[in-house]
């Protein structure tokens, strides 16, 4: 039986996620749902179980270490053994940097965005070595290409990916796969509850979301990359474009994520 823990499985693409491997994987896979709300979790899990899987849930915030810690922690002694972490629990923000006061929430989101991963990533490799298991950082095309009023969202997802980006390197001879996933507009609710310029929540998208990826789709092509064991999942033809364009017309790309936001969250003069 393998065993998979993902973070941020309450709702949105790592609930997807979840349903999805249960359907394929049923009484082959042991799902590990973590995340903040339990009552959630335990909805997920209920779907889950009733597609085969085993799943276990684990209250966790990931930007507090121990937490994380506890996390891998109880998989193990569940289950014995961890083949796949997809750190996927993240939360979004929208703010022209000018208009930020304080500056503690920029904070806040590295401690969820990044060292959620990087602290869930470090309680696991013994396991992941282990197993010769896959790690999945889900990131964003905000990874890749700055996207103006969103310089805090920017700073984690770039972050996240030079992180694993080197630790693919120095897992590569253990036998450890990661794979890091940029995922577009996708049809979820993570930019209404992600912060704006006071620390609150923003309570609306700042992007135009007619052409959003369902969920579904999203949560399909990380789990064939995840699968595959390839080094990234980037999904969206315009997201393909926007990396090779940034390396030849950078002014154009941000032209093209101008565009992307609503007008009146655009930065003003």
């Amino acid at each position: 039986m393998k065993v998979i823990i993902i973070t941020g499985s309450s709702d949105g693409i790592g609930a997807e996620m979840a349903r999805q491997v249960a359907a394929a994987h049923k009484k082959e896979v042991a799902l590990v749902l973590a995340a903040r709300n339990r009552a959630l979790l335990e909805q997920v899990a209920g779907q889950c179980d009733a597609l085969g899987a085993c799943t276990l849930v684990v209250p966790t915030d990931v930007s507090v270490q121990a937490q994380c810690q506890a996390l891998i922690a109880a998989a193990v002694a569940r289950f014995g053994r961890i083949d796949a972490l997809v750190n996927n629990a993240g939360r979004s923000a929208h703010a022209l940097f000018e208009e930020v006061q304080d500056l503690g929430w920029y904070e806040e989101l590295m401690r969820t965005n990044l060292w959620g991963s990087v602290w869930c990533t470090h309680a696991a490799l013994p396991y992941l070595k282990q197993s010769r298991g896959s790690i999945v950082a889900v990131s964003s095309l905000a990874g890749l290409i700055g996207v103006p009023g969103r310089t805090a969202y920017n700073a984690t997802k770039f972050a996240m990916g030079g992180f694993f980006e080197g630790l693919r390197g120095e897992l590569k001879s253990a036998g450890v796969s990661v794979t890091i996933a940029y995922p577009g507009v996708v049809a979820t609710q993570i930019r209404h509850r992600g912060f704006n310029a006071a620390g609150t929540a923003l309570g609306h998208s700042s992007l135009k979301e007619d052409d959003a990826m369902p969920v579904e789709e999203c949560a399909r092509l990380i789990i064939a990359g995840m699968e595959r064991r390839k080094r990234e999942v980037v999904m969206s033809a315009k997201g393909k474009l926007g990396r090779w364009l940034k390396l030849i017309a950078p002014g154009l790309v941000e032209n093209m994520a101008l565009a992307a936001l609503k007008d009146e969250l655009k930065p003003h003069g």
